[in-house]
């Protein structure tokens, strides 16, 4: 079922239809950037940001501008010290958005849930050094201004981020069952994730709303670990409430209005005829654009994550 082993992330050029994430395999090249991420069914590509013009390099990112929306991407090696090739590439990050107000990062580390050089697994050390780049760039009331983001297992030994910003100011959201990730104990690691779970903006005239990949859990804690049918049980409480929160009702726009995306990340893929047929009933509609991939998730005992981007039609 696998389609392919690579998923490049690729970077459109000026004479494409736009910004997309491809999953399957297309060499790197000057507009491509690869990442490896099997696909187990579903949307080959997405596409959210269509008629996107390449616009050149800023601090080693290729970057894309569409309207109100400045993308940027970049795969590169990962370091021994994870840490603190992070904290350097989220610095670089934030020089080159500045001006702009951050509304979406998809991050892909390499062996997320490895110990890394630090003796720490690799996530919270790429955890670590995302919030020490966030402070030193905008201080400690940082936590105000933390876009949504995913961060799951990406190809063992590359690093990939993309992110999306905008002119128009954002709101950010929070699901009322879960501590806020930039609040999280120090038992999930020295440093706090920096995300929030939702962010809804006004992008070219029309409302845009990310949700954060989403999974098992409430409070803090990880709910059904290893257990798909429970965690998909919650997952789902989740994005009802994280949907409400930001507007759009308990079926997450079902009601119409809505171009919906989504991308399903599963830990195991032997999971997903059953994950399929409960997500189908449960969630998916006609006409949703969905990819299903097999990764890595951030806690070792999480089984599947969902992330979705919301566009409002017309």
């Amino acid at each position: 079922m696998n389609r392919s082993s690579h998923s490049p992330i690729a970077a459109a050029s000026a004479s494409t239809s736009g910004f997309e994430v491809k999953f399957f395999g297309i060499r790197s090249s000057a507009d491509t950037l690869a990442v490896s991420i099997p696909v187990l069914a579903g949307e080959a590509s997405e596409t959210l940001f269509r008629g996107a013009q390449c616009v050149g390099l800023g601090e080693g990112f290729q970057l894309f501008q569409q309207g109100d929306f400045l993308i940027g991407a970049v795969v590169e090696p990962a370091e021994a010290d994870l840490a603190g090739q992070t904290r350097r590439l989220y610095g670089r990050l934030l020089r080159v958005a500045q001006g702009r107000h951050l509304v979406r990062i998809w991050n892909y580390v390499p062996k997320i849930n490895a110990l890394s050089a630090e003796g720490m697994e690799n996530y919270r050390a790429f955890c670590a050094g995302r919030a020490r780049a966030f402070e030193e760039a905008r201080g400690k009331a940082c936590e105000q201004h933390m876009p949504s983001a995913s961060g799951v297992g990406g190809p063992d030994e590359m690093l990939a981020v993309i992110f999306a910003a905008t002119t128009p100011p954002p709101l950010h959201f929070e699901n009322p069952q879960q501590v806020p990730a930039y609040e999280y104990p120090a038992e999930h690691g020295p440093r706090s994730p920096s995300f929030s779970r939702a962010t809804r903006v006004e992008g070219d005239g029309r409302p845009w709303i990310f949700i954060s990949g989403t999974a098992a859990i409430k409070g803090h804690a990880t709910i059904a670990p290893n257990d798909l049918a429970g965690q998909i049980d919650c997952t789902l409480d989740n994005l009802r409430l994280i949907a409400r929160a930001c507007g759009l009702g308990d079926h997450l726009g079902a009601g119409g209005g809505w171009e919906r995306h989504f991308k399903v990340y599963l830990r195991h893929a032997a999971d997903y005829e059953a994950a399929a047929l409960a997500l189908a009933d449960r969630l998916f509609l006609p006409g949703d654009k969905v990819t299903w991939l097999r990764s890595d998730i951030c806690r070792a005992a999480l089984t599947i994550e969902i992330e979705a981007t919301l566009v409002a039609v017309g």
